[in-house]
């Protein structure tokens, strides 16, 4: 896994590309492109590209962590 080239949420743009939720989540950015075109996946069409606003993506991964704990 790579590592996350991000510290806090703070630092997070407020709409997150393929790209970016690839480098947050430390995943290739193909699985960042494909986790963004899962069903229960944040997404905003905006014209012909997919966005993800920061707070629906921290949503996402708190709910997806059980709030980060184990």
């Amino acid at each position: 896994m790579k590592e996350s080239s991000y510290k806090s949420y703070e630092e997070l743009p407020l709409f997150l590309n393929a790209a970016t939720v690839a480098r947050v989540l430390g995943v290739s950015p193909s699985s960042g492109y494909e986790l963004m075109h899962e069903p229960d996946f944040p997404v905003l069409k905006v014209g012909s590209r997919l966005v993800v606003p920061k707070e629906k993506f921290v949503e996402w991964v708190s709910q997806h962590t059980q709030g980060g704990a184990e």
